[in-house]
């Protein structure tokens, strides 16, 4: 009888676990303690692109010409993701964030403060990437909390991401327009979060 009763259980417990997958784009974009909340799509030190696939509800490798993309560059230098519960585009695209920390794993949802933002403009459309540092002062390696101290303490920081951006995809013909402070990252953060 208990094995009868393991048999029917373990394929609905099964079934059960899968369907509590968590949607990582429906996350809040700031949880309970009002901290913007950042998704980890693809580490820092990584050259595989990954992205968050709503219709799958996981990371899956970036596609270019149906191969996995890799980064014919240096790797990422920071960790890139989105904000969840925000919609750049019809096909659901979450703002794209970066954040100046040690490497965090993908799927990683991080307690972050903006610090900036990074304008760049590929193939003649502008593109907006938030830059952050942890929440947690225990967590920062970069210890700036706002766009004057990124500035004044680590400018070398600001030299070596717009470069990057400008250099990691020659295809896409990329080019940096230039820096905001964390006043324009938060309203851009606001303009897109979903109602």
């Amino acid at each position: 009888m208990m094995r009868l009763y393991l048999y029917l259980c373990l394929p609905l417990l099964a079934l059960l676990l899968f369907s509590c997958q968590t949607d990582y784009a429906e996350l809040p974009a700031y949880n309970g303690k009002k901290q913007l909340q950042a998704v980890i799509e693809t580490p820092a030190g990584s050259n595989h692109k990954l992205v968050y696939s709503r219709e799958k509800k996981e990371f899956v490798n970036d596609k270019d010409a149906d191969m996995d993309r890799v980064i014919g560059f240096l790797p990422y230098p920071a960790n890139f993701g989105f904000i969840p519960s925000t919609e750049i585009d019809r096909g659901g695209k979450g703002l794209e964030i970066l954040i100046l920390s040690e490497r965090l794993e993908t799927g990683t949802v991080a307690e972050v403060i903006p610090v900036g933002l990074i304008q760049l403009e590929t193939a003649g459309e502008l593109q907006h990437i938030v830059v952050a540092v942890p929440a947690r002062p225990s967590e920062r390696r970069i210890n700036a909390t706002n766009y004057v101290a990124l500035s004044k303490e680590y400018p070398a920081v600001k030299t070596i991401l717009q470069n990057w951006f400008a250099n990691y995809n020659p295809a896409a013909r990329t080019s940096f327009v230039g820096w905001r402070d964390e006043k324009f990252a938060d309203k851009e953060i606001q303009r897109w979060m979903k109602l």
